[in-house]
């Protein structure tokens, strides 16, 4: 996915904030009077980090900050007033969810398997990160299905005939 103008226009737009360009790097800060918060998002479209180039997200607040690494893509939703970034590797999936109202999570290597299949059989600390991931996993590189093994029955396999 590519970070140019139009993404980040239609990134400011769910934000309801203005994304300001400096070089190659882009901008939007938020701020939300009701609640105190603030926070200032910085998007990098193209940056080395290490060997490779790569997308960097980067989340300001008072008290914290956070990056993504090695973003590959982000999904708008317009109803909620958020975008999630996601970043994938090896299976595992990270995301850090931007809020308009100034708000921001983070879930960081996030085993794939748990975006899809029934939540209900997870740890509620874990159903949390799926559920607030699982809008992502259509966008993830090379898309995968991943399903979460059943439990196993409470019957007992049949026994196997001996070849004589």
């Amino acid at each position: 996915m590519k970070f140019d103008t139009a993404a980040i226009q239609k990134i400011a737009e769910v934000l309801q904030t203005e994304a300001k360009a400096r070089g190659n790097t882009f901008r939007l800060v938020l701020d939300h009077a009701e609640s105190g918060r603030r926070l200032a998002l910085e998007i990098f479209p193209e940056m080395k980090m290490g060997k490779d180039h790569g997308t960097l997200i980067s989340v300001y607040t008072s008290s914290s900050q956070l990056q993504l690494h090695y973003c590959t893509g982000y999904v708008i939703s317009a109803s909620l007033g958020e975008v999630i970034f996601v970043a994938e590797n090896h299976g595992r999936v990270s995301g850090l969810i931007i809020e308009k109202e100034a708000g921001c999570s983070l879930f960081a290597n996030v085993d794939a398997s748990v975006l899809s299949g029934d939540f209900t059989t997870l740890a509620p600390e874990v159903m949390l990160s799926g559920i607030a991931l699982s809008v992502t996993e259509g966008i993830l590189p090379k898309a995968r299905k991943h399903t979460r093994k059943k439990k196993a029955s409470a019957k007992k396999p049949a026994a196997r005939k001996r070849a004589r």
